[in-house]
């Protein structure tokens, strides 16, 4: 039973069936099996297993990093108690913030993609000089992380660090990242000799093709990073933290350069929106529709991803709420004023305004 990074209305099931992923159709069809009674009976047996200390000796087993000063915000998410755990098994300075679970989150809320939940870290990391700082969201199975100097890293700059170690180890390797993630980190996977792959941004739809293609490596924007190179292909935040300390070694360098050397880029935090449940599928359907009279180079993996000269635009219906998501990413500012124009000329040409974003 899981409530994920949603507000605590949004509780619900993750349901997994035989080791893959469970969702959409399969969920519908399951509730008509059980609408129409169509069930087995039978006895079955159930065991409790404190699986904390086997998780966290997992965590470390393979670790090839050293020392590092880190900052660590659970968020008073499910994180904390395993952190607690896991720094004393790392060698180091830890500095933790947040780690009582605490599911009203009287400090801030754990969504570690809004950069305003970063405020707390940023401060630990510029007052104890640390290498860099993790948070987490309410089930830590998503990273957010600064630099040193108190710079954000994307979920799409974590996996262009991860991607360059994977690579070393894998060479030519397909590296999976959904279709928010920037050009930036699809170019830099082919100059490190990997084959990008982008795919539909969605925990289960990523794991899937995961599956599919044999990939060891994927991410989203969101933060979630999946890792079957030496671990089981599933994101998990904790785990994450420990390959980000690890990377300084690999690769000789300290997080903060690495997050210095990355090409900059402006974009848009992802915007959303509220739209009817009923028309948020509508509506992108008529806007890739419109695009493709329009002759425009369109990426339809998720949505509509627009390349132009400036560089790309987003636009894709959530999963999992009544909101539009949209993005854009240029190299100037002036750039990214006609990627928005065009985003908004297409929701205007739809009966939508942008307006005030949606909440998570």
């Amino acid at each position: 039973i899981t409530g994920s990074h949603n507000p605590a209305n949004y509780n619900g099931f993750k349901m997994v069936f035989q080791g893959r992923p469970f969702f959409g159709a399969d969920i519908r069809k399951l509730g008509e099996m059980a609408a129409s009674g169509d069930w087995d009976s039978g006895t079955g047996t159930s065991r409790s297993v404190d699986i904390l200390d086997r998780y966290i000796d997992r965590l470390v087993e393979d670790f090839g990093g050293t020392a590092a000063r880190v900052g660590w915000d659970c968020g008073n998410g499910a994180a904390g108690p395993a952190v607690e755990k896991l720094i004393k098994r790392l060698p180091g300075e830890h500095f933790t913030l947040f780690t009582d679970v605490d599911g009203n989150f009287p400090n801030h809320h754990p969504d570690p993609t809004e950069e305003k939940n970063l405020a707390d870290l940023k401060a630990l990391v510029a007052e104890k000089k640390l290498d860099f700082g993790v948070a987490f969201d309410g089930d830590g199975d998503r990273i957010g992380a600064i630099d040193g100097q108190g710079r954000v890293i994307w979920g799409d700059q974590l996996l262009s660090i991860y991607a360059e170690v994977v690579l070393k180890d894998l060479p030519g390797a397909t590296i999976i990242a959904d279709v928010k993630a920037s050009q930036a980190l699809f170019d830099r996977v082919s100059e490190l000799g990997g084959v990008p792959l982008m795919w539909k941004t969605g925990h289960s739809l990523i794991k899937s093709k995961m599956k599919e293609t044999g990939c060891p490596l994927a991410g989203e924007m969101s933060g979630h990073v999946f890792f079957k190179h030496r671990y089981y292909g599933f994101d998990d935040a904790l785990y994450a933290a420990v390959r980000l300390i690890e990377a300084q070694t690999v690769l000789g360098k300290s997080v903060t350069d690495m997050r210095g050397d990355m090409a900059p880029m402006i974009n848009t935090p992802e915007m959303r929106f509220q739209v009817d449940e009923t028309r948020k599928f509508a509506v992108v359907d008529e806007i890739l529709a419109r695009l493709s009279a329009s002759g425009a180079d369109v990426n339809a993996t998720d949505g509509a991803r627009v390349n132009t000269a400036d560089g790309w635009w987003l636009l894709r219906a959530s999963n999992t709420q009544d909101v539009l998501v949209a993005r854009a990413e240029a190299r100037d500012a002036e750039g990214l004023q006609r990627l928005m124009e065009q985003i908004d000329a297409q929701l205007a040409a739809s009966g939508l305004i942008r307006g005030e974003q949606a909440g998570h």
